[in-house]
Order: C-alpha cells, then sequence, then structure tokens
C-alpha cells in the first residue's frame, strides 16, 4: 500500500485490551460503525449511538480476543478475533471478526502491521470477510495479505443473507 503522505510511519502497538478499557472500545466502535453504515444498514439508536451488545463478549469468552491499536502512542484501532468460521463453522480458523483504524493513521502502513502482528500472534488458517461494496477494504486486505504471505491473494466471493461478501483465506506460520 502506498503512503500517501509525507509523515514517517508511526510505531505501531497491538496490546490486548483488558476489561476495565471496554469503554474505549466502545467510543471506537462508534467511530467503526459510523464508517461501515456506508456499507450496511445501521441505525442509531435512541442515545445516538450504534451500540454493541457483543462488544464484551471479546473481553470475556475463551476464542474471542479484543485488541487496541496504538500508533505513535495514540489510540489508532482496535482488532477482533475470534475463533472459528463464519463462513463453514470450521472450528479450527482464526476469524478477523472485526478490524478498524481511525482515519487519521490510514494509509500510513498502522493497519498492516497491526493485522500482521495478530496474524502472527495466532497462527493457522484465517479468514477474513469484507462486505461486497466495501472496496477500499477489499484493497486493503488483498494488499495486507499478500504482503504477509509474500504472495499475491485473491477473496472468493459468497453470499449470506442475500448480502454478497469477500473472503480471504490463507494459513499463517508459526513464528520462530
Amino acid at each position: 500500500m502506498s503512503n500517501s503522505r509525507t509523515t514517517p510511519a508511526p510505531r505501531v502497538e497491538l496490546a490486548p485490551a483488558l476489561p476495565e478499557q471496554e469503554h474505549v472500545l466502545a467510543n471506537l466502535f462508534e467511530l467503526y460503525a459510523h464508517d461501515f453504515s456506508e456499507f450496511i444498514d445501521l441505525k442509531l439508536g435512541a442515545d445516538g449511538r450504534f451500540g454493541s451488545e457483543w462488544l464484551s463478549s471479546y473481553l470475556r469468552e475463551p476464542g474471542r480476543h479484543a485488541f487496541i491499536i496504538r500508533a505513535g502512542g495514540q489510540l489508532a484501532g482496535f482488532a477482533f478475533v475470534s475463533r472459528g468460521s463464519e463462513i463453514s463453522g470450521d472450528t479450527e480458523v482464526w476469524d478477523m471478526a472485526e478490524f478498524f483504524v481511525v482515519r487519521g493513521f490510514r494509509r500510513l502502513g498502522v493497519g498492516t502491521r497491526a493485522a500482521r502482528e495478530v496474524w502472527e500472534r495466532f497462527p493457522g488458517r484465517w479468514e477474513v470477510r469484507v462486505v461486497e461494496p466495501n472496496r477500499k477494504a477489499k484493497e486493503f486486505w488483498r494488499s495486507a495479505i499478500s504482503e504477509f504471505l509474500g504472495q499475491t491473494i485473491e477473496p472468493t466471493p459468497f453470499s449470506r443473507d442475500g448480502r454478497g461478501w469477500h473472503v480471504f483465506s490463507f494459513e499463517s506460520e508459526q513464528v520462530a
């Protein structure tokens, strides 16, 4: 991915989110949901928030992991990882359930470095899903995964509940 800015790439940190940081994840999730509402019909609640009933499960349930992404010491996004394929039900697949980098840190390599760190922490088979109209995300994941693997990878289209998706499937090796 090309860096369209002249600022140097910030140092990226990926840290497991702690239960007491749930409010931080909830605030970041609102930004993510706002961006994502361009592609999926998400509605604001009466309190003016999108909300997420399942967010706390990533902090408390086995097989689910929440990470906070920082770039240059600043909050930059999150990654939610779960065990089990949302497509096939295969319990051995790692799923990039949700992934978000705030706009000010996009196109600086922050997302690519954070994703790489996630894949290195959880070796094995992976799936990354992208909703059909989100072309920028599809290109980001194609680039990030291809760079990680050292070879070009293309997604496989599929449909669920009348909505088109693309899924990238690949293997992450154990880091020595």
